[in-house]
């Protein structure tokens, strides 16, 4: 894949980032793979047999699932996966495929551009799939290159970086929260006028338009994709009033809730 021009990639309608239900598990189907999944564990517990061959797998386990591939996976009810997958074919011959399996250590930028991908899809972004297939091939990149380089690491001098993107993570996982920026801070370890400005610094707008976007993002994706109408949505994300929901919502999207439903 290392040769493959991005439009080679041919972007599959299959891709999330989900929370699995207690009670989820991926049968194994009596065919095969019929193309490539990139998939992905942010956090939680669970197996994934790969051919025969079980994985124990966690935040970081990563998997590149190739056609002709056999796969099934179970998890821990009490420590449920959230996991993003991706299907896609290429088009072009391929010669240099990154490894089956690993655990990435350093999981910012990756999971980064997991995210993006994901996210264009859900907003119909203008030029959405164009993008996509840059960001599969900066994926495919650096699961190469940490075949070729071995892991990639950050030095300790990148610990306030680190820092700070694990706190727009948790974020972003958790937008029905309402998180207090002095508790993020705490977390950070950071005082939360410094903690503030290094995130903004950082992560290109402030904590409290961050929270805002990331909480409407998910509202779209509710809305579409959920089946649940404008009240259930705005009582799963925090918000008390309906109203100020809507007006937030329109202000951020340009469109109002029941516009996206």
């Amino acid at each position: 894949m290392l040769h493959c021009p991005p439009t080679s990639f041919i972007l599959k309608t299959a891709f999330a980032k989900i929370v699995c239900e207690p009670g989820w598990k991926w049968q194994k189907r009596e065919k095969p793979l019929a193309n490539y999944d990139l998939f992905y564990v942010w956090s939680g517990s669970g197996e994934v047999i790969l051919n025969g061959t079980p994985y124990p797998v966690s935040k970081g386990s990563c998997f590149l699932f190739k056609p002709g591939d056999h796969t099934s996976a179970t998890h821990n009810p009490q420590k449920p996966l959230v996991l993003t997958y991706i299907h896609f074919d290429v088009a072009d011959p391929v010669d240099v495929v990154p490894q089956s399996y690993r655990i990435l250590n350093e999981t910012v930028d990756f999971e980064h551009l997991l995210s993006r991908y994901v996210r264009l899809f859900l907003v119909k972004t203008f030029a959405a799939e164009e993008e996509a297939q840059l960001i599969l091939k900066q994926l495919m990149i650096y699961l190469l290159r940490e075949d070729m380089e071995g892991p990639v690491e950050r030095k300790g001098s990148n610990q306030l970086t680190e820092a700070i993107h694990e706190i727009a993570n948790f974020i972003r996982q958790n937008p029905g929260i309402v998180h207090r920026v002095e508790d993020l801070a705490q977390r950070a370890q950071l005082s939360p006028r410094y903690f503030s400005i290094k995130f903004k610094e950082m992560i290109g707008t402030s904590v409290q338009t961050y929270m805002i976007r990331t909480r409407i993002e998910r509202a779209q994706h509710l809305l579409m994709h959920a089946g649940m109408n404008v009240t259930e949505v705005a009582d799963a994300l925090g918000y008390r009033d309906i109203f100020f929901f809507s007006r937030q919502f329109k202000q951020y999207t340009g469109k109002s809730p029941s516009e996206i439903r």
